[in-house]
């Protein structure tokens, strides 16, 4: 926060709020202000014209800053520490301290007590914690001076004292930061500022006083008998003229108040006429000429009349119908320029109750003024959705590119909060890994069992094509007499076989089973089958896997050794049949 050496009310003062947003004009931008409404609030900032401060506001400024001078103390007491009263700045946002503590971190606001108040500190109690339950209005201006001054907390306090400096009436509650509130008071100045820059100020507006449409000479008449005197002729072409001259065409407020003052006036001269008409009969039987003039200017005085009073509300109900649908355009128009800066047609839809804005409004301005302070709430609003919107989009950017697909529901995604949508993300790319893990790791283990099968069919094809081969062979069977004088096949030498049989490793138990058959095959430079290890030499697999067969590391040496034995045993077999 930037200090700001200025007493509250000078001319540097003055100047100061000019080019800042306000405090104390926070609830006014909100449209919640009792004083001031969020249009004139645009004038005043648009033009630098303010209203001039009559003698009854100026004494209650004197009041109000006499009874926080004389507060003042009872709040350092409350505290515990020595106040100053200060202007601040943070960037554009601005707020006038009725106190702050030497470090920034506690600040007071006073207030004069009032029914507004006390009904609060009913709510309150005891419970001086409770800065919550305040008047919107007042929590705020409070808010802002959070933001302005970061400070911890606020001591808000109520007083009343009498001309002699005693003290009537107190309260107090501590005010906290509210993170909420703060972004939506951000929020709102930001929309003001757009509308600030787009204000065009109105045409003076005059001051609004009906008038009747003419003044008709007084109506005269005597009769004895037959009609004497009368200047009748004269105030039916008057009367008649000015009814006929009144304006129908009613769109402004000046129209309205004449248009109303024309009713009763209409009213004034069927009136008139009926009394006039009561009197002349009271002179005389009958003047038919007279009733049948006066008749007739009556008759059109109640026609004009009626017709005008029921044009008088059907056109102040089309123009409360034209502003509504003016504030319904706009907040669409809106809308889509949203819509337009995100790139998508992700903006939610936004309701804002312009019909109920408008009850008990009676002037045109005040229409406007509801219905323009509710659509710059709403556009508040969606403008804060459309921003959390575009960075839950740039997250996805920069985290999803290229995984778009696990987020079909973008739509209702992008309208969450940007922590929810982080930790979405996280979770999302964490199951699509996980089960690409396994998909991955699947299809290597089917791979490894379509290798080693069709390893396994490759050696069983060998085995089955040696073993029949070596069954084609045909060995030509000698004639007896011939077969007699052949010498025998001395036997084969058993002690290699035996020797080498004896050289076979035991298994070795501790070892884990991690050898797998295809690894041996490669190692052998050959290819056997589990089925041949296991029945031809004698090998039995440590642990079976699916359709994996595991050895022993330690079992590739037994292997050979089996191996060699085996070979020994064919080969001494093969020098016999020789």
């Amino acid at each position: 926060m930037k200090i700001t050496n200025l007493v509250q009310g000078s001319p540097e003062w003055l100047a100061h709020r000019a080019n800042h947003f306000n405090a104390s004009d926070a609830p006014a931008m909100m449209g919640v202000s009792q004083y001031k409404t969020r249009t004139q609030l645009l004038h005043e900032l648009a033009t630098g014209i303010t209203q001039e401060v009559d003698s009854a506001t100026q004494r209650r400024f004197d009041d109000g800053h006499r009874a926080e001078a004389l507060a003042r103390p009872l709040a350092e007491k409350i505290i515990g520490e020595e106040l100053y009263p200060v202007t601040g700045t943070n960037g554009k946002l601005s707020a006038s301290f009725d106190g702050l503590t030497l470090m920034y971190d506690v600040a007071f606001e006073h207030k004069l007590a009032n029914d507004r108040l006390r009904a609060a500190f009913i709510e309150i109690a005891d419970d001086d914690t409770a800065g919550h339950l305040l008047p919107i209005e007042y929590r705020i201006q409070l808010e802002q001076q959070c933001i302005v001054s970061e400070c911890e907390r606020i001591l808000f306090m109520a007083t009343r004292w009498d001309a002699a400096g005693n003290l009537l009436e107190s309260m107090h509650v501590w005010y906290l930061p509210d993170v909420d509130l703060a972004d939506k008071i951000r929020s709102g100045w930001a929309q003001f500022s757009v509308d600030l820059a787009a204000y065009t100020p109105p045409e003076a507006a005059p001051i609004v006083s009906g008038k009747a449409p003419e003044s008709l000479p007084a109506l005269r008449i005597e009769v004895s008998g037959a009609v004497t005197a009368s200047n009748l002729a004269e105030f039916k072409q008057t009367a008649l003229t000015a009814i006929r001259g009144v304006n129908r065409e009613l769109t402004t407020d000046q129209h309205f108040a004449d248009a109303e003052k024309a009713v009763k006036w209409c009213s004034d001269v069927e009136e008139r006429l009926t009394a006039a008409k009561q009197h002349a009969l009271s002179q005389t039987a009958s003047i038919d000429e007279l009733f049948r003039t006066m008749d007739e200017i009556s008759a059109e005085a109640k026609r004009v009349r009626l017709d005008l009073d029921k044009l008088v509300k059907a056109r102040k109900e089309a123009i409360r119908e034209d502003i509504v649908i003016e504030g319904r355009k706009a907040l669409t128009a809106h809308l889509e320029g949203l819509n337009a800066r995100i790139g998508k047609q992700y903006m939610p839809n936004i309701s804002a109750d312009f019909a109920g804005a408008i009850k008990g409004k009676r002037t045109i301005d005040s229409l406007r003024d509801a219905v323009n302070t509710t659509l710059a709430n709403a556009k508040i609003e969606a403008s804060a959705i459309a921003d959390r919107i575009q960075a839950n989009l740039t997250a996805l950017r920069e985290r999803a590119a290229d995984h778009t697909f696990l987020f079909a529901d973008i739509a209702q995604i992008v309208l969450r909060q940007p922590d929810d949508v982080a930790n979405l993300i996280t979770a999302r790319l964490a199951e699509h890994q996980a089960k690409e893990a396994a998909r991955l790791e699947a299809q290597r283990e089917q791979i490894r069992h379509e290798e080693e099968a069709k390893a396994e069919r490759a050696a069983r094809e060998a085995h089955d094509k040696a073993r029949a081969a070596v069954a084609a062979i045909r060995f030509p069977t000698p004639a007896p007499e011939v077969a007699a004088e052949l010498p025998k096949p001395a036997p084969a030498p058993a002690a290699p076989v035996a020797q080498v049989v004896r050289q076979i490793r035991p298994a070795a138990q501790a070892e884990e089973a991690t050898l797998k058959l295809g690894e041996i095959c490669a190692r052998l430079g050959l290819t056997l089958t589990a089925g041949v290890i296991e029945d031809v030499l004698g090998i039995a697999p440590a642990k079976v896997e699916k359709a994996s067969k595991l050895y022993r590391p330690s079992d590739f040496a037994r292997i050979c050794d089996a191996l060699i034995a085996h070979v020994q045993k064919a080969k001494a077999g093969e020098l016999q049949a020789g």
